[in-house]
Order: C-alpha cells, then sequence, then structure tokens
C-alpha cells in the first residue's frame, strides 16, 4: 500500500516549515510573504512527490469543499440518471463536485443519505425528497443548510425548488389521447401525496372532465415497492371491464416501462389496440414497432437551475426562496 505524501514531508524535503507549504499549496504565499522563487519549488516538489491534499481535511480548514450533494430517489430511472449527469456536468464546469446518493424512495435511508454526506463535509444539497420526507427537509432549513428540492415539492416547506408545471402537461398528455380520438382513457399513477403527483392526477382528471369523459374508476393507483403486480392488475382490471379504455396516461417513467412490458405480454398492440402516453424518454420506447409519445421534461434546464440555485445559496448570496415551474413538451407524437 502507498503511503500518502503528507505537507511535512515536503516540508523536510525543502527545508521549510510546515506551515510554509501550507500556505503555498493553499494558494495563500503572499499573505504568508513566501518569495515566488520558493513558493515555485515548493509546487514542483508536491508534484513530484505526487502529493494530493485530503479533501475533507481541506474542507474542515477552509469552511467549503465545492462540494454538493444529490439525493435522488431511484438512480435507476433513466430520467433521473439522466437528470444527476446534467447536474455533475455543468457543476464541474463551475469548479463544484457532486457527490449522487439514491433514497430508493424510502424516508429513513433519504436522512442517512443526508447525514453521511454532512458528514463528507458537502456545502449544501440537491434533493429529489421521499413522500414523508418533510422532517429531514424542514431540519435542513431550519439548520440554514443550502438546499434546493428538484422534481418534487412540500407545501408546507417554504424552499427553493424547481419542477415542471405537472398540472398543465398531465392535462395536455390527457388532451393528445383525446385527439387521437380515445373515448375511455385511464391513469395508472403511483399512489401518493405528494403535490408533483397530485397535480398530475388533477391535470388528467381536468381535461376529461372538459370533454365529459372523465370516469374515476379508470384511475389506478400503484405503490412504487410492489410496482410490477400492482401495474398487473391495474391493467387486467382496465382490460378487462365491460367498457373497457383504448388509451391510458402513465404517469411516471418506471410506469410506463412497466405497463408497456406487460401490455406486449398480452399481446396489445399500440397503438392500434391501445393508444398511450407516458412521462419522460427511455431507451425501451425504441424497441416499439410505433413510437411511444411521451412527455420530455428539460432535464438540462432543470439540472442548471438548481445547481445555479444552490451555488448561490452556498455562496452566501442573498436569495428568496425561489419556486420555479418549468414548461413540458410532448415528444414522439404521430404525424
Amino acid at each position: 500500500m502507498m503511503t500518502r505524501v503528507s505537507l511535512k514531508d515536503i516540508a523536510q524535503e525543502i527545508g521549510v516549515s510546515n506551515a510554509t507549504v501550507s500556505l503555498v499549496l493553499n494558494g495563500k504565499e503572499k499573505e504568508g510573504r513566501v518569495s515566488k522563487e520558493l513558493a515555485e519549488r515548493i509546487r514542483k516538489k508536491a508534484v513530484a512527490m505526487n502529493y494530493h491534499p485530503n479533501a475533507m481535511a481541506r474542507a474542515l480548514r477552509m469552511g467549503s469543499s465545492n462540494t454538493i450533494g444529490l439525493i435522488v430517489t431511484d438512480s435507476s430511472n433513466q430520467f433521473f440518471a439522466k437528470l444527476a449527469f446534467r447536474i455533475e456536468e455543468y457543476a464541474d464546469s463551475l469548479g463544484y463536485s457532486v457527490i449522487v446518493a439514491n433514497s430508493n424512495e424510502n424516508d429513513a435511508k433519504m436522512e442517512r443519505m443526508i447525514q453521511e454526506l454532512k458528514n463528507r463535509q458537502v456545502d449544501g444539497f440537491i434533493i429529489i425528497p421521499t413522500e414523508n420526507g418533510q422532517g429531514s427537509i424542514n431540519n435542513l432549513v431550519n439548520s440554514k443548510v443550502p438546499v434546493v428540492l428538484l422534481d418534487r415539492y412540500f407545501e408546507e416547506i417554504n424552499t427553493h425548488h424547481v419542477l415542471i408545471d405537472n398540472f398543465k402537461t398531465s392535462r395536455s398528455a390527457t388532451e393528445f389521447l383525446i385527439n387521437q380520438g380515445c373515448k375511455r382513457i385511464g391513469l395508472i399513477i403511483y399512489k401518493s401525496e405528494l403535490p408533483h403527483m397530485q397535480e398530475r392526477r388533477n391535470g388528467f382528471a381536468e381535461a376529461l372532465k372538459r370533454n365529459g369523459m372523465y370516469v374515476p374508476a379508470f384511475i389506478k393507483e400503484i405503490n412504487y415497492q410492489t410496482i410490477e403486480e400492482n401495474i398487473q392488475k391495474a391493467i387486467d382490471d382496465l382490460l378487462t371491464r365491460i367498457d373497457p379504455v383504448d388509451g391510458i396516461l402513465f404517469a411516471s417513467n418506471s410506469i410506463a416501462i412497466h405497463s408497456l412490458k406487460y401490455l406486449m405480454k398480452r399481446n396489445i398492440n399500440i397503438p392500434s389496440d391501445m393508444k398511450v402516453i407516458g412521462f419522460d424518454e427511455n431507451d425501451a420506447f425504441d424497441l416499439s414497432r410505433e413510437p411511444i409519445p411521451f412527455v420530455q421534461q428539460p432535464i438540462a434546464e432543470m439540472g442548471k437551475l438548481s445547481v445555479d440555485l444552490i451555488i448561490k445559496q452556498i455562496e452566501k448570496e442573498a436569495l428568496n426562496p425561489t419556486h420555479i415551474e418549468l414548461l413540458a413538451d410532448l415528444q414522439n407524437l404521430p404525424n
């Protein structure tokens, strides 16, 4: 095992104090009145000895680690994976590193990830919160820890958040199915009290009520932890009714993927037998013979805005809680 080179090792090689080496490697040689020649010698020696600073120790000394903690709910979901990529890419361009953690839609795990990232001296958090994670988020806000909520939010917590206008987006997606000639439209959605899911449900209902087509029994709620079996039961019910549905809106990326797999297993042809639209793009859509329409959230913009908001907080810029709702587009629509 290679021994870590310390400031003391460099100091002994050059013949100066540990403090002098520390000043130079932290860019403070002018404050310490270290000559340019000596500073250059110290930097060259540090490179030659393959010196790597201890990031955590440096963060404690400097009061900043230039690191953001990002907590997502499901890293296997392509939407969250793409969002994390965009955040990491943009943060890196601004000199910040990102540590990504996954809560798996578990409140206790989200709290544990927050504590672990705090221990790693992150400067702030971008969090896609779990359904009952208000307590954890409240603790961060009350402790004046920089935090931005992404994709989801809590109405009772006045903090920064970035997401899409879920009501309008869901209404537009439902209107697309209506315009495709669907008369009986179902919705498969997570059973959740989070506002973003409630707004998707409400947008769906609003579009159908406007057209006299709203049937509450066509809304099927499922649980994240038992998604596969719940979706099979929901689709079986929607298809075996006296008045089976001819269109379905899938309220999330993961719901769409599991649902499409089961529809294919049941030999339901899309779009001739059933018209559908989902939330967010997925590579699996390419396996379909016909394009699968979907809601395309502005992932790059969501990532950029959340990073901008967290860095402004980290750098102590005066900032009132900012609530950003973006517009989403419908993609892969038939000609």
